[in-house]
């Protein structure tokens, strides 16, 4: 079953991209940057992805730092964005919106621009080259002073190649309200916006998005065991961006009857399904999907739906997301007969 999951056309909203490195390009970038790094795949991966015994969104994130120092040159973030963009083809992925924090690769002095330049590069290289349409989205950190927040939305929003913004970080401290001020002003600047939120245990922050205007929410979690909310989420017409290995890792959901799936789909709410972070989750868009068939029986029409409700809600044009959408549909074709 896994080859069918392989084969189907997917749309995928929610992937980091330094969370997402192969482990062939993390040894290219760790060369290019003259930072020792186990050459052994093995070890590699120990330092890489999300530790056995992590119980928290914050031990989850520790892979991270591995990662950063790595990221600070445009070409870096080229051959980044492109190793990224090639994996999600590889597993039949149409369209896919890769998400990064400028603020992680300025460590060195590359100004904002330059590092969205280097993102949008590669995701153009691998446009040529694959089967695929990339879009680059922009993340500002909720424990970030927010006063560079909206520094790094301004400096973003002209950049040719942009497709959005986002919120990620430490939700548990930083929860949604911290946020507003940042948020609205992220909304002046006319560019579309996504938001982590309901992946510590609090429904409140999914809430307090919604209340923002915001229409797609990273994880929504925490919707699990919250009828009020979840209908409070269908009557706006919210996306779920669910990330299903990621929240196991982080302890946001404790088992698979902990995880919101089967309420969100009594309730007909709008979800897609996403890896968040390939490398740290252990995963690709293949094994999510046969987790969904296999724990909730998650059938082929589901997944269509699931994609073209991503679709209707990825940052693109009303004209390409029309003409995806159509290929959807046509290419689902074979696989409901």
């Amino acid at each position: 079953m896994t080859s069918l999951y392989h084969h189907l056309p997917k749309v995928e909203l929610h992937c980091h991209l330094d969370g997402s490195l192969s482990l062939s390009a993390i040894h290219r970038l760790a060369t290019m940057a003259h930072i020792d790094l186990p050459t052994d795949d093995n070890e590699l991966a120990k330092l890489v992805q999300a530790p056995h015994d992590a119980q928290t969104l914050m031990d989850y994130l520790r892979p991270f730092d591995v990662i950063r120092p790595l990221l600070q040159t445009p070409e870096a973030l080229k051959l980044a964005a492109y190793d990224v963009a090639q994996q999600a083809a590889a597993e039949n992925v149409r369209y896919i919106e890769i998400r990064f924090a400028p603020e992680f690769s300025m460590d060195t002095g590359l100004t904002v621009a330059e590092t969205i330049a280097g993102v949008v590069a590669g995701l153009h290289q691998a446009m040529a080259d694959f089967d695929i349409v990339a879009a680059c989205l922009v993340c500002g950190m909720r424990q970030s002073d927010p006063a560079l927040n909206a520094q790094i939305f301004k400096a973003s929003a002209p950049v040719s190649g942009l497709a959005g913004f986002d919120f990620a970080g430490n939700e548990a401290d930083y929860p949604t309200a911290v946020l507003t001020d940042t948020v609205k002003y992220a909304q002046r600047l006319g560019v579309p916006l996504t938001l982590h939120a309901g992946e510590c245990h609090c429904v409140q922050n999914i809430r307090e998005a919604i209340e923002l205007g915001v229409k797609r929410i990273g994880h929504a979690t925490a919707l699990h065991d919250h009828p009020d909310a979840i209908a409070e989420f269908v009557r706006a017409k919210a996306l779920a961006e669910l990330c299903l290995t990621s929240n196991l890792q982080t302890k946001a959901a404790e088992s698979y009857a902990d995880y919101p799936y089967a309420e969100l789909m009594a309730a007909h709410a709008r979800m897609c399904i996403n890896t968040d972070n390939r490398t740290v989750s252990n995963t690709d868009l293949t094994r999510e999907y046969q987790l969904f068939a296999e724990h909730f029986d998650t059938r082929i029409a589901d997944f269509l739906q699931f994609n073209r409700d991503a679709c209707a809600e990825s940052f693109q044009t009303d004209a390409d997301k029309k003409q995806l959408d159509q290929r959807l549909q046509a290419e689902y074709a074979e696989f409901l007969n």
